[in-house]
């Protein structure tokens, strides 16, 4: 049994496809059949059933993949543990977050300090996140919601005030507050399904009496203010992303009932290593939000 079977084993039972596990692996197609064919004639066993070109992980194959996971882990703790030796210069993170907007700064500042480690991010709903930390896929990830989970940390970097857009010619346009009760009527832009973001503003809106109308769902938060500059409808925006407001969106509106507030949170796995690097980075986001927390109630 080789690494390399496992590596490819993970993404075949991954994907639940050959070739879309080929393409991704950038290796031929047939060298991967063969190379799964050769680990079940190791191990003994069919780990996924076949339906003509139809492939799906079946009971053996499920139970395989659980300590073919934890295998690769375990190994790729060990990596990161001996490249910490090196030093902090030489450390990799991987971050995930649904919160886009600060995101470069946050980025561009860790790296302007630390050049050469190597940095890679991900937007993903609260629902990845918390799938991609079990998995040990990523060190950290920055959500709007807490996880209901003993095995992962969960450190508050700040709450926010959450205001209402809506276009220039809208009836609420110059207004400097409104009661959320008023919009029971409105459409609304929103995330998708299953950002912790969404969870919380469709809860303002039960609080509120009514159930948010979204009309158009998106997957990237900034193009949720486009669509309001284009009239589609009326949106929730964080005091964060009004530190930089766009030129034509210019009014924000304060719910003054009920009180709209979210916390955003670092979370990581209890269970994984977190090399040099990645401590380093927990420490400057948790100060750059003690930085800006004041810059938020100024505004």
């Amino acid at each position: 049994m080789e690494f390399l079977q496992l590596k490819y084993f993970q993404k075949v039972a991954k994907l639940e496809h050959i070739t879309k596990a080929a393409e991704e692996l950038q290796i031929a197609q047939p060298s991967l059949s063969n190379t799964i064919a050769r680990l079940e004639n190791d191990i003994g066993v069919p780990l996924f059933d076949r339906q003509g070109r139809q492939i799906k992980l079946n009971r053996f194959g499920k139970i395989f993949l659980e300590q073919v996971n934890k295998s690769l882990m375990e190994l790729e703790e060990g990596k990161r543990a001996v490249q910490d030796l090196a030093g902090l210069s030489k450390g990799s993170i991987t971050f995930s977050s649904s919160i886009s907007k600060i995101l470069p700064e946050i980025i561009g500042g860790f790296l302007a300090k630390y050049p050469d480690v190597q940095f890679r991010q991900l937007i993903e709903p609260i629902s990845s996140m918390k799938k991609s930390l079990d998995n040990g896929e990523i060190d950290f990830c920055m959500s709007s919601l807490p996880f209901d989970d003993s095995e992962i940390e969960w450190q508050p970097l700040i709450t926010e005030e959450i205001f209402l857009i809506v276009p220039k010619n809208h009836k609420f346009a110059g207004r400097k507050s409104v009661r959320l009760c008023e919009l029971h009527s409105e459409t609304f832009i929103n995330l998708n399904a299953g950002y912790g973001y969404r969870k919380i503003t469709d809860k303002f809106c039960k609080d509120a009496g009514f159930i948010q109308n979204v009309s158009f769902e998106v997957g990237e938060p900034y193009a949720i203010v486009r669509l309001v500059e284009q009239g589609v409808g009326v949106a929730f925006i964080p005091a964060l992303d009004w530190l930089s407001p766009t030129d034509d969106i210019n009014d924000r509106i304060q719910i003054v009932e009920p009180t709209c507030q979210l916390t955003i949170g670092l979370a990581w796995s209890k269970n994984r290593y977190l090399s040099l690097a990645a401590l380093e980075f927990k420490k400057f986001i948790t100060d750059y939000f003690k930085k800006i927390s004041s810059d938020i109630k100024s505004i």
